[in-house]
């Protein structure tokens, strides 16, 4: 018992670190993989951890539980930054709504519960299958593993005060909205120029009416242009991921003291 006691407080702190991690972060954090199988998953990812981590026994103090908050912290901060850098595709699609007029019909978001445009809930569901079919998923458990030589276990301080950790957050949702500009754009320009001649239509054939054609006219070419560039897009949400592993990794060496 005595040789069990300093192996579960070393394991409950890689617990609560991976827990926290899956609760926020893309694809692991989907409301349709039932709890009992996310608790599992961080459970055995935990327990397969603990093995390769070199930590000195702790006891269970007051600095314990302060360690504890941390590493709770640690996780759900890692997560969130990498699910905010992917809400860029959400944000695309909202563009594209709102030129092609789906901006009136929203679909419910299965993993937050929340409304969620049309055009970025397709996005973000090939997103996914995307991440899954590069191996991102992966990537994504090597750097919940990783992680803890960035931001080491036993470490209580962490940099979240720092003027460096608000900069680079900062940087990284610019970087998210020119990504999502550029997702955006070509359907977006695209529409823009077909409002234009539906306006010279109106103004020349008074007896069109724009306001029925128009909408059918908008929503054909816009499906024509995605169709035309999803392998553009595709690209460009490639590099996205790349964004996202690269964010997680310096977000990390900075919570851990380091300098990017």
């Amino acid at each position: 018992m005595e040789e069990l006691y300093p192996r579960l407080t070393i394991l409950l702190l890689i617990v609560v670190r991976v827990s926290a991690f899956f609760v926020i972060m893309p694809l692991f954090s989907h409301r349709t993989i039932p709890a009992m199988h996310r608790i599992g998953f961080a459970l055995l990812i935990s327990w397969m951890m603990y093995y390769t981590i070199d930590v000195e026994p702790l006891e269970i103090n007051g600095e314990y539980i302060m360690l504890i908050i941390k590493e709770a912290l640690v996780g759900l901060f890692i997560g969130l930054i990498a699910y905010i850098v992917l809400s860029a595709i959400q944000i695309a699609g909202n563009f594209i709504d709102f030129q092609m007029g789906f901006a009136i019909a929203n679909v419910i978001d299965p993993q937050t519960g929340a409304q969620s445009p049309l055009m970025g809930q397709y996005l973000y569901t090939l997103s996914l299958l995307m991440l899954l079919y590069f191996d991102g998923h992966h990537l994504i458990m090597d750097g919940i593993f990783f992680s803890y030589q960035f931001v080491p276990m036993d470490q209580l301080a962490i940099a979240f005060g720092e003027p460096i950790a608000a900069e680079f957050v900062i940087k990284a949702f610019a970087a998210t909205f020119v990504i999502a500009f550029q997702i955006a754009s070509p359907v977006v320009a695209t529409l823009f120029l077909v409002d234009i001649a539906l306006g010279i239509v109106a103004r020349t054939s008074p007896q069109f009416n724009i306001f029925v054609i128009g909408l059918p006219i908008k929503i054909t070419v816009a499906f024509i242009i995605l169709s035309v560039l999803m392998g553009v897009t595709f690209k460009v949400i490639q590099g996205l991921f790349d964004l996202m592993f690269v964010v997680m990794r310096d977000i990390m060496t900075i919570l851990g003291g380091g300098i990017v």
